[in-house]
Formats: structure tokens, C-alpha cells, sequence
């Protein structure tokens, strides 16, 4: 007896001493993880900016590497935030130790907005006198709009490479033949003969005034870029659709006689190119500088600068609560008003990225602007892919409004949705529902039967009343009549060339002009760098991001149509039901 309750408190010992040791080890390790990602990058002393977009990601906001990912082998993939990489293009316009820059293009995606504002930052870099040289082999919307702004675009002289320059496409799903069959109605309350979401569930086609939104939208975003590529290349609008419309461009000395490219070269061929103009002998004396490690060491901030400008980034969608991944209305709300109680904050920029979502987050959001402005302090606005919906009706009464000519904007109206499963339950899976409710409407949103006529009048009502509030608002925040916000309203989504003609948005700019823009409305500041740039929410750093990707969520249909759709309804639950939203229907990527 006395030997097993001995062996007991050794093994009891024993693996409390293992649990402990495994603690510390995991704490080491995960110290480890968290130096490695915040070392900083060793530059030589002079060499080529070297932009691999196949190897980074334009984002929002820098975020560190998972370094998990890292170690397993997968390919790495540097974000750097949108402003970052802006700074440090500018950096190098300036910087002797930058030779020039060579780019290569390939593999480019992400917001329409990023990919214009950095193309713009890039074309900044070309007119301060200094070379961009990029190398394409396998072209794309977004990897030809980047490169055309390049004073040589050489192209790979091998066949092989797949050509998807060939013009902007969007799709629309429709889903209501399957969820006829499955015996689901969805039941859409809304106000805006061109707020289209919801659609999809209670239409097969496109309803006409949807497919001349979405029409127009994407013609144009795409007269944007075929603008810039046609006037970078010395060729007319006409003649670049012509051939994407003819389909003249399949290999490379295609590209080469419609002068696309300057020249068709073999990777030796592109060394010596190189060799030239860096004026070395060989190519192994070529010191490239990494693009990702380059903005790193360039992202520095002023701390001994007085006044600060706080860049509140709103990405994602518009939701109550506290989420960490979404525009949290709760979370947001404590973010703004911790700015506000910052006396060193004299200026705001709102970096809004969202297509919407929850009106009383939206709300919550707003209101807390709106107490910055009543203090004194300009709130400048700048938009990335999205400021429509909720978006729109955070940002409308902002002091001004940059907008990208790419944004998806405005979509001023809002809808609420109920799903009628009644069927599905019945003849489906043949399940029998008897209601016990305490009062005649106690159960009209738990979509296990349709809505009556009074219940879809007093939901009607309440999706009016916020439409109303809605078009007050931006109404207010415009200087224009409701007459006139309702004649744009409607739920229509413009680009941001139109809105910026019918007065939604002041200016068409990048981040930087909104962050110069406000820093230069603080009485005594006449240049950028006499502030500091404090960005809101804190980028997670290496050890969150570390702990998140353990508890990681994958799209169940990534890769497939219905990926955009999971996105836009990703926070759809029962409890959402009957909820009014201002939302966009959609999200855009652009490849």
C-alpha cells in the first residue's frame, strides 16, 4: 500500500513537472516566434528596390507574418499596409542608396483601391527622375496596371505564360431556384429600387436596375485603369479595347507589336538588361533591397512631433459587438473615443474600407465622430475598396471626403431580410412546427412561417424610417436637399469618379493626401513630418498573430462563385434575422 501511494505522488509529481517544462518551453518558443518577427531588416548600403508582387500582399494596415506558416515551409507573404508601401516609394524617390526599381508584377492582386494608390505612388517615383523596370511573364488586369506605369516593360520571350489581361468581370448569383427546391423563402423588406442585397435569394436573374449598377460600375473602374495604361503607353482608350475586344493579345510578340511591351527577353537577356543599368559586370553584383523589408525600415514615426494625426482604419464589416476582425460598433465606439480624450490628437483621418453592415453600429460609430468635430478637431475621410452603406453612413459628415476613382461608394438605402424555412421543414425533411406564443406576433422572426401582411407592413416601416434617417444624415453632412441625396440614394452604388460628380465625395486622392491634407489643418504645422502618425485599431503584433492563426476560420467555399457571397453574409445568423442593415451586396477582388 505504502509503494502505490508512493508511485502515485511520483507520477502525480512527474507530470506536473512534464506540465511545467512544456510551459516554459511553449513560453520560449513562442518569445522566439515574437523576436523573430519584430527584428529589423539589414539594408546594403545602395542597390535596386526590388517589388515581388507574387511575394507580398497590399493591405490596409501592415500586419506581421504568421510565423508558424514560415516554418512550416509555405510561402511567405509580406502585408504591408497601403500607406507604408506609399512612404516608402516615396522614400526611395529620395533616397541615394536606391538605385531604381524592379518590379515584377506577376501574382498582383487585392483592392482595386491599394492597387491605385500605390500605382499612383509608383508613377510619383518615375517623375522624381529615377527608373522603374518591370518583367512580366504571365499577365493580368491588375499586373499589366501596375507595370504600364514603368518606363520598360520587358516581357519573358518564352511561350507558356497565361494571358488574363483581357478586362474587368464581375458575377452576380442568383439563388432562388435553389432554394425554391430546398423550400426556403426569403423574405425582403427594403427601400431602393437599386439595393440589390438580398436579391440574389428572391430573384434567378438580375432585376434591370441592378444589371445597369453593376454595368456601370465596372466600366467604370475599368476606363480608370484603361486610361492610365493607354496614356502610360502612348496608345488611345479605343485602341486598347480593341484589342482585349478582338482578342489580339495571346503571346508574347503580341504584346510586343501592339506596343504593350518594349522588348521580349530571356531571363539572361533580362540580367544584362539589368547589369546596364545598374552599371555592373555581372548580376550576382546587383544588390536587391526587398520591397517589404525596405518599407519596415522606412515606417518609422515622429515621436518627439507634439500633435498627432490619428488614422482610424474602419475595414471590414459594419458589426455590434466587440469582434477584433470587423468594424465592431462597441469596439469602434471605445477606439474613436479614446482618440478624443487624446489632447495631443488635433486632426483625424478615417480610412474607411467597409462595404457595411449593422445601421446601429453604424450609428454608435458616427456619433462618436461627431463628438471629435463638435471639439474642433477636423476629421478628414479617405476610402479604400469600399465606403458604401454603413460605410457611407459613418463618413458623411467628415470635414472632407477623399475618395479613390475605383471606390465602390454610396449605396445609400437599407434592407432587412427574414428567411421563411416553413417548407423546407414540411415537405423536406418532413418536420411539424406548432407555435406556443404568448402574444400573436411573439414568433414572426423565427423564419419557421412567412410574415403576414401586417407583420411585412411593420417591418416596411421601420426599413423606411432608417432610409429617411439615412438620406438626413448625408443630407446634412453634404450641404444638399433630401430631394436631391433621394435622387442619388436609392441604394445605388456609384464609383468614385461618378460620386465625386454628384457630390458624395469632394476629392479623388490616396490616404497620403488625406493624412497631408489633415495634418496641414493643424494651426502651425506647414509639412507632414512636424506629426506624428498614430494608427487605430494597433496591428496585432507577431505573438497575436501567432495565437489567432491557432484558431484560424477558413472560407468553406474559397475559390469557388459563392466565396463573395459567404463574405457578404458571413455574419448572417438567426439572431440577425428581421435586423435592418445598410449593407453592399458584394465584395470585389481584383486579379
Amino acid at each position: 500500500m505504502k509503494d502505490f501511494v508512493k508511485m502515485t505522488l511520483a507520477t502525480i509529481a512527474g507530470l506536473f513537472l512534464f506540465g511545467f517544462v512544456a510551459m516554459f518551453m511553449m513560453i520560449a518558443m513562442v518569445g522566439t516566434f515574437a523576436a523573430m518577427g519584430e527584428s529589423q531588416p539589414v539594408m546594403p548600403r545602395e542597390g535596386v528596390l526590388q517589388i515581388n508582387m507574387s511575394g507580398m500582399m497590399l493591405a490596409e494596415q501592415t500586419q506581421e507574418t504568421d510565423p508558424i506558416s514560415t516554418l512550416s515551409g509555405e510561402q511567405s507573404i509580406a502585408s504591408v499596409g497601403i500607406y507604408s508601401a506609399i512612404k516608402a516609394v516615396n522614400a526611395a524617390a529620395e533616397d541615394p542608396a536606391v538605385k531604381f526599381i524592379y518590379m515584377k508584377p506577376d501574382g498582383a492582386s487585392g483592392g482595386i483601391a491599394q492597387l491605385e494608390e500605390f500605382r499612383s505612388a509608383l508613377e510619383n517615383f518615375r517623375n522624381s527622375g529615377k527608373a522603374i523596370v518591370s518583367y512580366i511573364e504571365s499577365p493580368s488586369n491588375a499586373s499589366y496596371y501596375l507595370a504600364s506605369v514603368s518606363d520598360k516593360i520587358y516581357m519573358t520571350s518564352y511561350d507558356g505564360g497565361m494571358n488574363m489581361f483581357n478586362g474587368l468581370s464581375s458575377r452576380m448569383i442568383f439563388l432562388k431556384d435553389i432554394l425554391d427546391r430546398l423550400g426556403v423563402n426569403v423574405q425582403l423588406i427594403r427601400h431602393g429600387k437599386y439595393k440589390s442585397a438580398g436579391e440574389m435569394y428572391i430573384r434567378n436573374s438580375s432585376s434591370p436596375e441592378n444589371m445597369e449598377q453593376n454595368t456601370e460600375m465596372i466600366e467604370s473602374i475599368w476606363n480608370s485603369w484603361a486610361e492610365k495604361i493607354a496614356a502610360s503607353r502612348e496608345i488611345s482608350v479605343e485602341d486598347l479595347n480593341g484589342m482585349l475586344d478582338n482578342l489580339e493579345l495571346n503571346f508574347p510578340e503580341d504584346f510586343l507589336a501592339k506596343g504593350l511591351v518594349d522588348e521580349l527577353l530571356t531571363r539572361e537577356e533580362l540580367q544584362q538588361k539589368l547589369c546596364d543599368l545598374y552599371v555592373a559586370e555581372r548580376f550576382e553584383d546587383i544588390k536587391a533591397i526587398q520591397f517589404p523589408d525596405y518599407a519596415k525600415l522606412k515606417a518609422t514615426v515622429n515621436l518627439k512631433a507634439k500633435n498627432k494625426v490619428a488614422v482610424i482604419y474602419a475595414e471590414g464589416n459594419i458589426v455590434d459587438g466587440n469582434q477584433k476582425k470587423q468594424v465592431a460598433g462597441d469596439r469602434f465606439a471605445k477606439i474613436i473615443a479614446d482618440v478624443r480624450k487624446d489632447t495631443t490628437v488635433k486632426a483625424v483621418v478615417l480610412r474607411v474600407n467597409s462595404p457595411g453592415g449593422s445601421v446601429l453600429a453604424s450609428e454608435k460609430i458616427k456619433a462618436e465622430l461627431d463628438l471629435i468635430k463638435a471639439n474642433g478637431i477636423p476629421v478628414i475621410a479617405s476610402y479604400g475598396d469600399y465606403a458604401a452603406s454603413g460605410g457611407y453612413w459613418i463618413s458623411a459628415n467628415c470635414d472632407k471626403i477623399y475618395s479613390n476613382a475605383t471606390t465602390l461608394t454610396g449605396s445609400i438605402g437599407v434592407f432587412s431580410m427574414i428567411p421563411d424555412i416553413s417548407g423546407t421543414l414540411k415537405n423536406k425533411l418532413h418536420v411539424n412546427i406548432t407555435p406556443v406564443n404568448s402574444n400573436k406576433h411573439a414568433d414572426m422572426y423565427n423564419m419557421t412561417r412567412p410574415l403576414d401582411q401586417k407583420e411585412l407592413d411593420y417591418m416596411q416601416a421601420s426599413v423606411e424610417r432608417i432610409y429617411d434617417e439615412f438620406t438626413s444624415l448625408v443630407s446634412e453632412g453634404r450641404g444638399m436637399t433630401i430631394a436631391e441625396v433621394d435622387a442619388i440614394a436609392q441604394g445605388r452604388v456609384w464609383a468614385g469618379a461618378e460620386a465625386l460628380n454628384i457630390n458624395l465625395v469632394d476629392e479623388i486622392g490616396t490616404i497620403e493626401d488625406a493624412i497631408i491634407s489633415a495634418a496641414l489643418s493643424i494651426e502651425g504645422v506647414t509639412r507632414l513630418d512636424d506629426v506624428q502618425i498614430a494608427e487605430y485599431p494597433k496591428p496585432l503584433t507577431t505573438l497575436e498573430v501567432l495565437l489567432e492563426s491557432f484558431g484560424g476560420e477558413e472560407s468553406i467555399f474559397a475559390g469557388t462563385a459563392l466565396e463573395s457571397v459567404e463574405e457578404a453574409f458571413r455574419n448572417f445568423s438567426t439572431e440577425e434575422s428581421g435586423k435592418v442593415f445598410a449593407r453592399l451586396p458584394y465584395e470585389f477582388s481584383i486579379r
